[in-house]
This record gives C-alpha cells, structure tokens and sequence, in this order.
C-alpha cells in the first residue's frame, strides 16, 4: 500500500519561485543589506568622532596640522583677525531661533589665512537687521577645533552677496576665497567658548546622529526581510495555478 505524505496532498500550495522573481528578489535584498551595512559605519564613524569630540584633549599648533587631520581635532593658532571683511553664515538656528554664524578670517603669522567661526548671533527685528560683528585686528593666539563648512543637501542658486560683513548662504571655500582675494585654508576653525571675542559657541557635532545611522540601518534591514517576505509568498503556488 503506498504511504500518505502530507507533501502528495493536492490541496496544498506548493514553493515553486519563478526566476525573474527570484533574481528581482535578490537584488532587492542584497541592495537594502548592503545600505544597511553602509549606515552602521557611519553610526561607527560618528562615534568615534563623538568620543573624540568629548574628548577634548592638548590643542596642535596650526602649522603642525597634517594635511589629514581628524575633524574636530583642536588646534592653536597665532594671527590677526581681518575686521574689515568678514560673513555671516545665514540659515543657522538656535533654540528655534534664525540668526547667523560669524566666520572671521585670520591671518597667520605665516602668511596663510584661516575662518575662524566666533559663534552664533541671531537677526535684529528683521532679516535686514544684521548682528554686529566688530572685532579688532590685534595680534592674537586662539584655540578651537577644526570643522569643515556646512552643506546642504540641495545646494540651489543664491543672488551675489555684497558689502561686509557679508550675508553668505553655504558658501564652499573657494567662493569665499574668492570674495577676500586671498586663498583660505579649506578647513575652518570653531572657537573655543572659553576664548573672547566670541558670540554663542554651543558646538556640537553637526550632521546625522549616530542613533539616526542606527535607525537607518534597521529601516533598511526591515526592507530586505520584507522583500524576502514578499518573494516567499509569492513563490508560492495554489494546486491548478498556471506553471
């Protein structure tokens, strides 16, 4: 007498993947996987960079920086401020609040010229009512962290800016350089809160947090087990189903 199995049953679906699934299946997975990985260095790199944020740590002098320095690695540097010519870094809020960061050049003692972000003012009673920035160009030793300028994530056309202090919308370096006729380093300097001659320093690190990364990372892991779901259920056959 032949054995019952369970598997002869003729009304039970059957797994029976289809090859253009398949594959669409694979790539699909492989792709949110592999982006999965990809937001779990970054949450790795920004801890490490947390870390060495908090850390802290002996400043460098500027002329000992190597060219690869890790961001927010903290510096010295010896110069004057150039009072006559510096940006306000609009679209930069605090607590809620529009306002502008101030960059500064400073001129090194060794001829080369650096920004110097001296912290965050708000606007007057309008836009059109600029913070004063007044600073003097005596000679000077300050200390901060090297930073880079921030970008956005669509960069759009903004009308020439003009006069000083002038209204900058991120700008990249060489606009910059550009407007001073003078080369700029391509790092920036965030001054210590504890210097003078600074507005509000309240630096954090900028950019998405690691906990985001983390999040990011389990969004796109979910998205391959769902795609992995999906091609489960549909390689499934009803008895009678086309082949």
């Amino acid at each position: 007498m032949r054995k019952y199995s369970p598997l002869m049953n003729p009304g039970r679906s059957r797994f029976a993947p289809r090859p253009l699934p398949t594959l669409a299946a694979a790539t699909a997975v492989i792709a949110c996987v592999v982006l999965g990985e990809w937001q779990l260095g970054r949450a790795a790199e920004k801890r490490v960079l947390a870390e060495d944020f908090a850390r802290g740590g002996p400043a460098l002098e500027w002329r000992q920086l190597p060219a690869g320095a890790l961001r927010y690695r903290r510096v010295s540097a010896s110069g004057h401020y150039d009072p006559e010519h510096q940006f306000l870094l609009d679209n930069m809020s605090h607590a809620g609040i529009a306002g502008v960061e101030v960059l500064t050049p400073l001129l090194l003692d060794d001829g080369r010229a650096v920004l110097v972000n001296r912290g965050w003012q708000s606007f007057g009673a309008t836009r059109a009512d600029l913070p004063a920035a007044a600073i003097d160009g005596a000679p000077r030793r300050i200390t901060g962290r090297i930073d880079e300028l921030p970008r956005p994530g669509i960069r759009l056309a903004a009308p020439p800016a003009t006069g000083w202090p002038r209204l900058v919308q991120f700008p990249q370096i060489g606009e910059l350089s550009a407007a001073l006729g003078r080369t700029l380093d391509p790092r920036v300097i965030l001054l210590d809160p504890t210097e003078s001659d600074g507005y509000l320093r309240d630096w954090t690190i900028r950019g998405t947090t690691p906990d985001h990364h983390l999040g990011y990372a389990v969004q796109w892991f979910s998205f391959a087990a769902l795609a992995g779901a999906i091609w489960f259920a549909l390689s499934l056959r009803k008895p009678g189903g086309k082949q």
